[in-house]
């Protein structure tokens, strides 16, 4: 059965500060407050469609920071449909710094399930650069009272921060590995219209990595936090009219998981020395490892490697065999 996610934004609401890069209007395409009616019309819609293993999500802002009667509204709304078995469980997202241990008692009680933590960076320096109003030991004093309580625990960083660099960057990723979370989203910045990064950005103060080098430090972000066995469950922004049309430069890019994969897959052929190779992929693989417009195949001969291509169900998806 497919799992899928049920999924109410709850927009930039509860938030105590406004971070360097949000837009969340721009960044959900939603702006209104949705109502108890509205998580159980959402529910409901997506019940019709059979095959489907579902979760409750309430995304899009600082779901414990958000008035609290208002929030167990929306819980008492989801609960139900949990308790009858009807969805697998409810997945929230929150800041770090608006956990504590009578809100969590709260999220049991209506059969939250997983609780995810905008950590953004592990560097104090790069927090209060981008305004989040929390510190590193805000997400790991957060992040050990949700894993006691039980909850599946999600952490998610971003790369290409005001002053953050690619050290920076691993050592958040080896700082998220050493708390153990279930899940992990790798969101590399995206300067939108409207938001500090934004006048840091035209005023030649900040200069966000593009798709490439996003990319590329994504790659080796992916090969840790897979070495330590933590699913990587989004990869870059969702893409939406609303980003397109605001978006000013960063790494933002239709298709950026792939591409991703893609980079990968060329990092494992350089990794050896330049010569001649027979590389087994499997055929749903074939275009990420060709790239686009063959980018990687280019790439690979301007440097000495002669690569002959060769499809074998045998190999697992994105994976390589290399003779």
């Amino acid at each position: 059965m497919k799992k899928g996610n049920i999924s109410i934004f709850v927009p930039h609401m509860g938030c105590p500060c406004v971070c360097s890069f949000c837009n969340q209007k721009t960044i959900t395409g939603k702006n209104e407050s949705p109502t108890a009616q509205d998580v159980k019309n959402a529910v409901d819609t997506a019940l019709k469609r059979k095959g489907y293993e579902y979760e409750i999500a309430f995304f899009g802002g600082s779901f414990t920071a958000i008035d609290r009667d208002y929030m167990i509204q929306l819980l008492e709304a989801a609960y139900p449909y949990v308790k009858s078995g009807q969805v697998s469980g409810i997945r929230i997202s929150t800041r770090p710094d608006c956990i504590d241990r009578e809100i969590l008692d709260i999220l049991k009680k209506y059969g939250v399930t997983s609780i995810e933590l905008g950590a953004q960076s592990m560097d104090d320096e790069v927090l209060d650069a981008n305004k989040r109003g929390h510190t590193a030991q805000d997400v790991v004093n957060a992040s050990v009272m949700i894993k006691e309580y039980g909850f599946e625990l999600g952490l998610q960083m971003m790369t290409g921060l005001y002053l953050d660099t690619y050290e920076k960057a691993i050592s958040t990723a080896k700082k998220i590995i050493e708390l153990q979370p279930k899940t992990v989203r790798i969101y590399p910045t995206v300067v939108l219209k409207g938001t500090y990064l934004a006048d840091l950005y035209l005023a030649e103060q900040y200069h966000p990595l593009d798709v490439d080098d996003s990319a590329e430090l994504c790659a080796e972000l992916v090969g840790l936090f897979e070495q330590a066995n933590i699913k990587i469950i989004r990869l870059g922004l969702h893409s939406s009219r609303d980003i397109k049309e605001n978006m000013l430069a960063g790494g933002f890019h239709d298709s950026f998981g792939e591409i991703v994969k893609s980079r990968i897959m060329l990092n494992k052929i350089l990794a050896l020395p330049p010569s001649d190779y027979q590389v087994f992929v499997n055929p749903k693989s074939l275009s990420k490892l060709k790239g686009n417009n063959k980018r990687n195949i280019y790439f690979l001969l301007e440097r000495g490697y002669n690569i002959k291509i060769i499809t074998d169900n045998g190999v697992g998806i994105d994976q390589l065999r290399i003779k």
